[in-house]
């Protein structure tokens, strides 16, 4: 394991889709490893504002700090900045008839959501709408 407990790139890679079953409780597991998205206002942290860390929960990465968490009403938790410039992979997703640009974590690969132009115009603009099950927070 790399500092903080993040999985390095060659254990990521031995792990089978069983070892990810094992890892993973079923809803992170469809989200994280299947693209799937948890239904909206359900999720752990949509409403949540405690200062910390935001971490993949496929690998323990950082993702995003808790001062860059806004409350957006779409009912999901939303960043307007990633917690470094290489934390999160972005692909084009043309997925359910819809054209989105999906989010990864970009140590272990798993999927996040989808990061949209919509984020608060005096920061960033963008709004990265992620699903609580990817993530964990770690408090500070």
């Amino acid at each position: 394991m790399l500092s903080d407990n993040v999985l390095t790139p060659d254990e990521i890679a031995q792990l089978t889709e069983q070892d990810w079953q094992n890892r993973l409780t079923a809803d992170e597991y469809y989200i994280l490893r299947q693209k799937g998205t948890e239904r909206a206002f359900t999720g752990l942290y949509t409403d949540v504002f405690d200062k910390g860390v935001y971490r993949c929960k496929g690998c323990n990465a950082k993702l995003f700090d808790s001062d860059n968490k806004f409350h957006s009403g779409c009912g999901w938790p939303s960043f307007d900045k990633t917690i470094n410039d290489t934390a999160l992979t972005e692909t084009l997703d043309l997925s359910h008839g819809m054209r989105r640009i999906e989010v990864t974590c970009t140590n272990c690969g798993g999927h996040l959501g989808h990061v949209f132009p919509d984020g608060p115009r005096e920061t960033t603009g963008v709004r990265y709408c992620i699903n609580s099950a990817s993530i964990h927070l770690e408090n500070q």
